[in-house]
């Protein structure tokens, strides 16, 4: 899990470039990216801190979030702060907390 949550980190500060070459780039289509990676990103979390109760899951991954849009928009390097990405962060993380209690349910 640290290593994806660093290159999580890499990958949400790194400049941005807008492509919409490619036949699957549509507009919004970073806010589903956003809802991916964070779900996965939800996933790891919960695999690595399997006791975390929900209340304290929440805060720690909007945290994150919050953080990285912050500094998406600080550093100045063609991204800014979108509470779009925010949502789709948040609704991410909390599909992630949810797909992993239902999967341990499944396994045991």
């Amino acid at each position: 899990m640290p290593i994806y949550w660093a290159f999580l980190t890499y990958m949400l500060l790194k400049p941005g470039v807008e492509n919409l070459e490619y036949p699957f780039m549509f507009n919004g289509v970073d806010k589903i990216l956003h809802l991916c990676i964070f779900a996965l990103l939800g996933c790891l979390f919960m695999a690595t801190f399997p006791k975390i109760r929900f209340h304290w899951f929440i805060p720690i991954m909007f945290g994150y979030g919050l953080l990285t849009e912050i500094l998406q928009d600080q550093m100045g390097l063609g991204r800014s702060f979108e509470v779009l990405d925010l949502v789709a962060d948040t609704i991410g993380v909390t599909i992630g907390y949810f797909l992993f209690k239902r999967l341990m349910k499944i396994n045991f």
